[in-house]
């Protein structure tokens, strides 16, 4: 495994240089989410963390605000409360791009485990307390393999049931292969990898 401070000197650097590249198109994309809907540019939403520790992920919200459920609904991507650049932003993965804050507060890693609800994670609490060993990523292997993820559980007669039973078990053993042979040479193709899978669409 590489030394944790030169993966976190990575991050930072690629993070940041990436959050000032991308600012006017960040601020573009920030216009049309409050132009097309009321409510904030952001979605937070509380994640679990390296070594357990939680905290707020951010994305670019694309749903209409409803009052608090406290976590507890499950919605697949054909819901009804997306809204019309929250399809775009959601289908070109655009809607992950403020992690990029996340990186740069310490929070995730560029490439490591996606992070998951409380919810999801007591539900196999040993396996994430192995996995979460890593700092949690905005991209991994699962990430790529699963890229149509919403597109499975529109489909699934129950959308929630399929993804604790079935994807989620997957996501994990992926997780796990990923934290025993972590390096950074394996973190650059999975970098390239979800590039190239974002520009195919």
């Amino acid at each position: 495994m590489y030394k944790n401070s030169f993966k976190r000197l990575f991050d930072l650097i690629v993070a940041a240089s990436a959050l000032l590249v991308l600012s006017l198109f960040l601020l573009f994309i920030a216009l049309c989410i409050k132009l097309d809907s009321r409510g904030p540019v952001f979605f937070r939403q509380r994640r679990g963390g390296k070594d357990g520790v939680y905290f707020d992920i951010y994305k670019f919200r694309s749903m209409t605000v409803k009052k608090e459920t406290g976590g507890k609904d499950f919605e697949p991507g054909s819901a009804s409360r997306i809204t019309r650049i929250g399809k775009w932003l959601r289908k070109s993965k655009m809607d992950e791009l403020p992690q990029l804050i996340n990186v740069v507060k310490g929070e995730m890693s560029l490439v490591g485990p996606r992070p998951e609800v409380e919810q999801y994670i007591k539900l196999y609490q040993a396996r994430w307390n192995g996995i979460l060993r890593a700092s949690p990523g905005i991209t991994d292997p699962a990430s790529i393999k699963f890229r149509n993820e919403e597109a499975l559980l529109a489909t699934a007669k129950d959308p929630e049931d399929e993804y604790r039973k079935v994807i989620l078990p997957r996501k994990l053993e992926i997780y796990e292969d990923y934290v025993k042979n972590i390096s950074f040479l394996n973190d650059v193709k999975i970098l390239v990898g979800t590039i190239f899978v974002v520009l195919k669409g």
